[in-house]
């Protein structure tokens, strides 16, 4: 039989990630990096010849080099190099060529790192030690913004144009991981507030935050200091839009189905 040295395989499972799978350059570029170490590290050898043994191996090899800045790989980007692995050995098995089974390979254990927030404050004091009087602070205001209401990822707000956004409707879509779309909704502080905005609309806006957040209006009664019941009731309209917007949403799509 002849041999397949991994390195025609590795490319070939690029191009398939490319042509079939429709994955982002970036995506395969970092593929293409891990099994790059992977081939070096077993001097192409045959496919034949890569085993339980030779991957222990490799990740012992991982485990000790070190990166640009001479810094050891963290264990999270030690499983990086896995998952590519795993998703190559994956990739054979379909093609009917004899590998390694992919499911022993195994990722290491990692501890999540805790995960850091801002409360609404911080986020406050943040938007607020901008120098929004010159343009390239209006700039950094709406980036900031736009990060806060639409929960972006840096790269997705990078690949942003204007000529995506919907300023009426305060939405847009952005292509996100894995090539899926999603929708982002623009807060009126990322799109400009057009309302006129008094100390008693802070008071509305915090009464309609809790209970768009899920709080039962009983508790909101009791923080906005509502004797009655029925005071607090003014701010229940504010469900009314989204059960609008589901009913429209099914009751129009089955309408269509028919």
């Amino acid at each position: 039989m002849a041999e397949l040295p991994l390195s025609d395989l590795v490319t070939d499972f690029l191009e398939h990630l490319e042509i079939e799978q429709n994955r982002s350059q970036k995506t395969i570029s970092n593929y293409d990096h891990y099994l790059s170490r992977l081939v070096e590290f077993t001097d192409n050898c045959d496919i034949a010849k890569l085993d339980a043994e030779m991957v222990r191996q490799w990740r012992l090899h991982l485990n000790r080099t070190k990166d640009t800045n001479g810094n050891e790989l963290t264990k999270t980007t030690q499983n990086y190099h896995l998952i590519a692995l795993r998703s190559f050995l994956k990739y054979l098995a379909k093609r009917d060529i004899k590998a390694l089974d992919s499911a022993k390979i195994e990722l290491a254990k990692v501890t999540r790192p805790k995960v850091t927030f801002l409360d609404t404050g911080e986020v406050e004091r943040l938007l607020g030690a901008i120098d929004t009087s010159n343009p390239i602070g209006l700039r950094d205001r709406a980036v900031i913004e736009l990060l806060f209401s639409g929960g972006l990822r840096v790269s997705e707000l990078a690949d942003l144009d204007t000529d995506h956004i919907n300023l009426e409707r305060r939405e847009f879509m952005v292509r996100g991981k894995g090539q899926k779309d999603r929708p982002v909704f623009i807060s009126e502080q990322a799109a400009g507030i057009t309302k006129d905005v008094t100390p008693h609309t802070l008071r509305h806006s915090f009464a309609t935050d809790l209970l768009m957040n899920g709080a039962d209006i009983r508790s909101v009664q009791g923080l906005l200091g509502h004797a009655n019941i029925a005071t607090t009731q003014i701010y229940t309209h504010i469900t009314d839009p989204q059960l609008k917007s589901v009913h429209e949403r099914f009751h129009h799509k089955s309408k269509d189905a028919e």
